[in-house]
């Protein structure tokens, strides 16, 4: 983003802020539909990654899809104009008052587990369903973020298609998709053909006749790092809808090809400004501290996640290593170790890069520090997406939800 713009941004709207440029948004959604050139693509983001409300009707407009995993994400997709049609609601260990709400809405439903299944067919005989299964392929940037394999929480084991069968019969289900996830930030690209290749396997005409699509999930990579290279899913996409074809010519009819991409549309979107507010030299380190903290922009602290930061202050300055810190009463508060950036004065602004995705969404209010403000580029035209709430105005929130309850 132009630093000019950024600096204006922190004037205006003060820090800490997270800036979304809408127009760069829709460039990668309509880049990532090139990457498959299949005739019907449909493309589910992953609302979890970013559920700002201008950035979802922004993408409701370009035709996207929804991957929602919780009743809030269905009413929120709802509101930014989102219908039912367009949306797939991913099951994980959820109640059955929640399985209750979500049917309400007439959102298909996508379940990960025999013991969900059983109870959903019980409930619902006859209805239509999508399943999940592990993809019993293992992959993903950090250990917390892989979704495949023995160690996961996630999907119905492949052997147990004999069992899905039993079920599906039994109450007279029809199942209309089939669905895997991998990771996210996938390390090796072909994890992708080998978990469409496992999912196929199971996906057969005697078993799930009346399939309508197949959804390999998100975990598209971008590059964090300023050395680290795009991914060829030009090159992968086209193996993809060659895999694909082959699969639907054997199964008897076209099919539609559905990803869950999160991060890849919108966390090249998003920075971060802050203000630095202390510096301190500590014999072998200077410390640079912030007024943000990791509950505010936590993938460094819980993923060991790489940001790039850049002072927008001092863009030129002759580059030194600071430990750049927030505001909260915790060690690892720390956005960077040791990193090199262009000098650093007190009252600078630093911008943390790639900070569209995961990043406002997986935010809250430890130490009772309000959120950052919101504000977005579309069009050429910066408005504030959502205001910063005053520190009083969270406590009194609070507060408000207590009254009346026993002490």
């Amino acid at each position: 983003m132009d630093v000019e713009l950024l600096k204006q941004i922190a004037r205006e709207y003060g820090t800490p802020v997270y800036v979304y440029d809408l127009d760069n948004v829709i460039l990668q959604f309509e880049r990532f539909k090139s990457f498959f050139p299949w005739p019907d693509l449909k493309v589910c983001y992953a609302m979890k990654s970013n559920y700002n409300p201008h950035l979802l009707r922004a993408l409701c407009k370009a035709g996207a899809h929804i991957d929602a995993v919780s009743p809030g994400d269905l009413y929120m997709a709802q509101a930014c104009g989102f219908d039912p049609s367009r949306m797939i609601y991913t099951a994980n260990n959820m109640k059955d008052s929640e399985m209750e709400s979500v049917m309400g809405t007439g959102v298909l439903m996508n379940i990960g587990s025999l013991s969900r299944l059983e109870k959903y067919a019980r409930a619902y005989p006859g209805s239509r369903v999508c399943l999940r299964f592990n993809p019993d392929v293992v992959d993903g940037a950090h250990e917390k973020i892989k979704t495949g394999g023995d160690l996961t929480k996630f999907g119905i084991l492949l052997e147990d298609a004999v069992k899905v069968e039993a079920i599906i019969k039994g109450h007279d289900l029809k199942v209309v998709g089939l669905h895997e996830h991998t990771g996210s930030g996938l390390e090796n690209p072909d994890s992708i053909l080998k978990a469409m290749e496992n999912i196929m396997s199971v996906a057969t005409r005697q078993m799930f006749p009346d399939l309508e699509f197949l959804d390999f999930g998100g975990g598209f990579k971008v590059p964090y790092h300023p050395d680290e290279a795009d991914v060829d899913y030009h090159g992968i996409g086209q193996r993809v809808v060659e895999m694909f074809s082959r699969f639907c010519q054997a199964y008897g009819r076209a099919l539609s090809l559905v990803f869950e991409p999160g991060k890849f549309l919108t966390a090249q979107s998003g920075v971060m400004l802050l203000e630095v507010n202390t510096i301190k030299n500590n014999r072998s380190r200077t410390i640079c501290g912030t007024d943000s903290g990791f509950p505010q922009l936590i993938r460094p602290m819980f993923y060991d996640a790489y940001h790039h930061i850049t002072n927008i202050s001092n863009p030129q300055g002759t580059e030194e290593s600071y430990d750049i810190c927030g505001n909260i009463c915790e060690t690892g508060d720390l956005f960077a170790s040791q990193r090199m950036i262009s000098q650093i004065r007190e009252n600078d602004i630093l911008a943390i890069e790639d900070a569209g995705a995961y990043c406002y969404a997986m935010g809250g209010n430890y130490n009772l520090r309000p959120m950052p403000a919101e504000v977005v580029i579309e069009n050429g035209s910066v408005s504030l997406s959502r205001r910063r709430m005053t520190s009083k105005q969270l406590v009194d929130q609070i507060l408000s939800e207590s009254e009346g309850l026993p002490a």
